[in-house]
Order: C-alpha cells, then structure tokens, then sequence
C-alpha cells in the first residue's frame, strides 16, 4: 500500500465546496450550530445555521399542507418535477461529485458514480411515474368488479447516513414525489453541504414546473432533528438509513404512533468462493467489494468464506492486491482509498482488530495508519486481511471501516451455514463455474440476505432492482423493482355494477 500523494488544503476544499454550491445557485446559511468538514484533512470547512426542533416542526407542516395539493396532480406531472430535476443533476453532475468527495472522501471515479446513480433513478422515476399500476382481481359475485387501487401517502421522511449523502435521498425521493407525497429530508450531520445543493436543486425544478413550495423542504441538525420526524405523526412513512442500532430506536417509536418505517440498516455481507471459482475475477471483485469506499459501505464485503482448496491462492493474490492500494487524496486520479469519515471511525477499526487477534486471528496485510503526519486529524487506513480460524463474536458484528474476515470451509452446505450465521443480512455473492452450486445459492435454503449475486461482488447495486435486506438489516426495500409500494397506501374497491345487493360467502340478510 502507498501513499503517493500530498493532499491539499483545508483552505483549497473549502472554496471548492463554495464554489460548487455558488454554481448550483445555492446560499449557505451560515451560523454556528453546525459544522461542515471534510475527512480529507480532517478540518473545519465552515459553520451552518441548524434546524431547531420548532423549524422541523414547520417544515412537516409546510410538506403536508403542499401535499394536499401535490396528491391530486396527475401522476406524469409529477413526473415532470423529476424530469426536470434530473437535467438539473446532469449539469451539475461535477460540482455534486466534488461535494461528495470533500464532505464523505470518496475518490473521484465513486462521487462521479453516485451522482450518476441519482440522475439514474429520476429517469426510473419518471417512467414509474406512468405505471402506478393496481390490479382487477375476479369477484364471486356477479355484477361486481373487485379491483386494487394505489394512491400517495402524505409526507415522508427520509433520514440519511453519510456514506451515500446523496444517492440514497434520490432513491427515496424521486420516487415518493412521483407518487404523490412531499418529502422532509434530514440528511446525516456530516455532510450537510451536498444535501443544500440537492435540496436548492429540487426548489429550483420545482419553482420551473409550478409545483408547490413545500414538496421538498430540508432540515439539517443532530439527531434531535431526526428524532421530530420520528415523533411526528404527520409523518407517513418515515424511512431511514443508517446502523442497526439506529433502527431499534426508529422502529418502535414509528410504530408507537402507527406510522411505517422503511428501515435500511447495517450489513455484514459475505462472498462464497468455490474450488470453480474464476480466481482473477473473484479477486477483483473481492478488492473493490471490500476496499472500495475505505470500506464504508453498507454493502462492504467483510467476511470472505473460501473453500480449503483454494484458501492460500486466494489470500496470496489479495495480500498482493492490497499491498498495491494506493491510498490518499480523493481527488487525485490514482487514489483508489481514501480517507476515513473521522479519526474515531480508525480507533473502532484498530479495536475490532486487536479483538480478531485476541480471538486467534492472523492480521495478514494493512491496518495501519498513513498520511498521519500531512493530516492529524483526518484517517487515511490501510485496508486490513485478517484470516480467522473461526466466526468470532467480532466478525458477526458490522465494523465499518475497511477490515475483511478469510473462513475457510469444506462443503457448500458448510458455507452457507457459516454465511447466514449473522444477525444481518443485506448482501451476498458466490464465485463459482459450477451452476448448481450457483443455483443452490440462490436458492430458499441458501443466502437469506436480500441481495444475492453470483460471480460479483456484494457491492455496486443497480438502481432498476430493489435494495434492502433482512434480519437485522431491516427488511426494508428501496429504489426499483415495485418498491414505489411502500410510499403509497392501497385501496381495495368493490363496484357492484348490477342492481341487486348481493353478500359476499352467501350470506343473506333482510330476504
């Protein structure tokens, strides 16, 4: 691994953040409640004015009186909006990447790639904005038609993690607003800025096609803020991303008042790796599953089952991998690894890794520290290989931050137990040319997680299919496929079209 680069300035980052926002049309709102800062030298950018808990207040008040107009707009004007926020994402496609990458540190190529998944989903949207589409079902009574109809839900509240500050708002954004209901978004503290350019690119698409003034409105603050949509019963449906142990907390309070709760939480996601196994291509796979983002996915890789077979290759090639990391700047075109979101996320990284090596772990590469000297106060970490001898309590937990766990097994019904056998389940993938094994992955009794790829990495999801997982990752699905479903209410319609009244199960009633 290497650090091949200097970094640049605090004072450099903060104009170019400036400047983007400038370019977006955006003002910040200046004050002393909140702080923007950058990863990449660990340093204060600018302070911003927060949102009390009265202002969240006002802003669901503000998106539910918009939503009794926005619910009666017909569906492919609503469609409008997201067309047009779209292009709106496309013109300033650069200027979003170089928020990202100052705020969250991802590398150019993965900040590009996230506001590509964003203008992504509002051509998806835009499409589902004319496939809102119910169902006839066949009554048992005749002169009826029984029939299913969907219609928008009220206001939704989408809470945000740093990691995708962007990306996973658009995800449930585009589409709640295609549906019909209005959105507060109240994105994660540490990346305040790229969500005020997102939220002055909806007020701007929304102003060109007339839509109303609240059905987007943006609160930024602690969790505090957070907690006012939670409690809010105005709140619909309020979906959030971000750890497990968020969602133990945002689960029952949602529920207490009735509300839906689409929670998207942690993820401990694992590759199977086979004696068929295409060994380049799992390699590669394995690299960028597991690196890519300073691991700060929740699709990260971090627990690789290979069989014995193949064990010692595979760990040679990825040992060597590693070794070739370059990690540093973000912005510079040959980092593939930067930094860390905070120098804490380094200390949870080096304590889960002492309790790999207490539990008989072997630390093959990585797990330092580099650039330490240029930048104290940022975190730029070595990916770390740690071959353990069994699955410790340690590697049943989420650590997010760059650490990848090597098992070892014998039999596919052996690595599939192993695999299952944490508390999440968001992502998975097998590597093998053998298609029943690839099948039986697949399969009912195989990876209980709610993604399942075979011969890929567990992460880069596409936008077309939908994301969420099980167990304790939540059971929540966003994004494509029908999750549209879960930011409407349906309705289910008996019409009885003839002119006798007649009861369902025969029963009979005054004659």
């Amino acid at each position: 691994m290497s650090d091949t680069t200097t970094l640049p300035s605090t004072d450099s980052l903060r104009e170019r953040a400036l400047a983007s926002l400038r370019r977006v049309g955006v003002t910040v709102p200046e004050g002393a409640d909140l702080t923007a800062r950058t990863p990449i030298t660990g340093e204060t950018l600018l302070g911003l004015k927060a949102t009390t808990r009265d202002e969240a207040g006002e802003a669901v008040a503000a998106a539910a009186a918009a939503f009794r107009t926005w619910r009666t707009t017909p569906p492919p004007a609503r469609g409008a909006l997201v067309r047009c926020l779209g292009e709106l994402l496309r013109r300033h496609q650069d200027d979003l990447a170089d928020l990202i990458t100052v705020e969250a540190g991802k590398i150019r190529s993965e900040a590009l790639g996230e506001v590509q998944e964003m203008i992504d989903i509002c051509d998806f949207a835009v499409g589902l904005s004319r496939q809102l589409y119910g169902r006839t079902i066949a009554s048992e009574r005749v002169g009826h038609r029984l029939a299913e109809t969907w219609h928008p839900l009220g206001v939704v509240g989408v809470i945000s993690a740093f990691n995708f500050p962007a990306a996973v708002w658009s995800w449930n954004t585009t589409v709640a607003l295609v549906c019909g209901d209005t959105v507060v978004w109240k994105p994660s503290e540490l990346t305040p800025l790229i969500s005020l350019a997102c939220h002055g690119l909806v007020e701007r698409a929304a102003e060109e096609v007339g839509a109303p003034a609240g059905v987007h409105r943006l609160v930024l603050g602690d969790r505090t803020v957070g907690e006012a949509l939670v409690d809010d019963s105005r709140v619909a449906l309020v979906s959030a991303t971000g750890s497990t142990r968020m969602g133990r907390e945002v689960g029952p309070r949602v529920a207490a008042r009735f509300g839906r709760a689409l929670l998207e939480l942690g993820g401990n996601n694992a590759s199977v790796v086979t004696p068929s196994a295409d060994l380049d291509l799992a390699t590669h796979a394995v690299v960028f599953a597991a690196a890519g983002t300073a691991g700060q996915r929740c699709t990260t890789l971090r627990r690789l089952i290979a069989h014995r077979n193949v064990a010692d290759e595979l760990i040679g090639r990825l040992t060597a991998a590693y070794r070739r990391l370059p990690i540093g700047d973000p912005f510079h075109e040959g980092t593939l690894v930067g930094p860390l979101i905070s120098t804490g996320a380094y200390d949870i990284l080096r304590q889960a890794l002492g309790r790999a090596e207490a539990d008989g772990g072997e630390l093959l590469v990585g797990g330092g520290r580099v650039l330490a000297d240029a930048a104290p106060h940022a975190a730029y970490a070595e990916p770390a290989l740690v071959r353990m001898p069994e699955q410790t309590p340690i590697v049943r937990e989420e650590t997010f931050a760059p650490i990848l766990y090597v098992l070892t097994y014998d039999t596919l019904d052996e690595a599939i137990a192993l695999h299952n056998d944490v508390p999440q389940g968001l992502s998975s993938s097998i590597f093998t040319r053998d298609q029943r094994e690839a099948e039986r992955f697949l399969a009912a009794d195989g990876s209980d997680c709610g993604i399942a790829n075979v011969n890929i990495g567990t992460s880069g999801a596409e936008i077309g299919g939908a994301f969420g997982g099980e167990k304790a990752t939540g059971g929540g699905r966003e994004s494509g496929s029908d999750a549209w479903r879960a930011y409407m209410r349906r309705a289910t319609n008996t019409i009885n079209y003839g002119d006798t009244l007649t009861l369902a199960q025969n029963v009979r009633f005054l004659g």
